[in-house]
């Protein structure tokens, strides 16, 4: 089997709310039309990005909604509950521990780390603890997967004790690049930058429309 890249795990993201979307609609089949559509991708993408995992249809009859939802709920790992930490309970980290999507996508932040003592609150729903006692949470409760909201000159040392607690996956929300290693898968997510593309874009569009 091929290995999948990010680009091609991300359109699969989209083919399942594109397929959960069209169940509420009580769709019972799909064709790759239908879903290449959702992903602005062409019908053969999606066939091909299928064909990676095996997922095979019907030239008539496409693809049974139920059985395509359940298989990239298991590949996604959708199929269970997904434990995550949160360090830094900052604007950004309160943000994350509040969002309501998350539960929906069987997603669940168990608990926020922070230095100030301020923050500290064991007896909640998401406790928030002290740093320090983040190691032995991980080891504890076999996290796997850790969100950081702290901000640029701490993020590699908490990427490192995330690391050497056995966290293998890191959405990194500081403003600075964290290279992933062969142990751990990183996402970086720069807000700023993201608003500049966007901003550049808006800009470069009205400047050729001006012309």
């Amino acid at each position: 089997m091929n290995m999948p890249n990010r680009t091609c795990i991300m359109r699969l993201s989209r083919y399942r709310n594109a397929i959960i979307r069209l169940k509420a609609l009580n769709f019972v089949r799909v064709f790759s039309d239908n879903l290449a559509d959702a992903a602005s991708v062409t019908a053969a993408q999606v066939r091909k990005d299928f064909s990676i995992f095996g997922i095979a249809g019907h030239r008539r009859g496409g693809y049974q909604v139920d059985d395509l939802l359940s298989k990239l709920s298991k590949i996604l790992g959708k199929d269970q509950i997904q434990e995550i930490i949160l360090v830094g309970v900052g604007n950004i980290g309160k943000a994350l521990l509040h969002y309501p999507g998350f539960e929906k996508s069987g997603i669940r932040i168990v608990v926020g780390f922070d230095i100030d003592p301020t923050k500290h609150i064991a007896d909640t729903n998401i406790p928030i603890l002290p740093l320090e006692k983040m190691h032995d949470y991980i080891l504890t409760n076999n996290i796997k997967l850790g969100i950081i909201a702290v901000p640029d000159y701490a993020a590699q040392q908490v990427l490192e004790m995330m690391k050497s607690a056995g966290i293998k996956g890191v959405l990194n929300f500081a403003p600075i690049c964290l290279r992933e290693s062969a142990d751990c898968v990183i996402n970086n997510v720069n807000l700023v930058t993201e608003l500049e593309n966007i901003i550049y874009f808006i800009k470069a569009g009205d400047n050729a429309r001006s012309k």
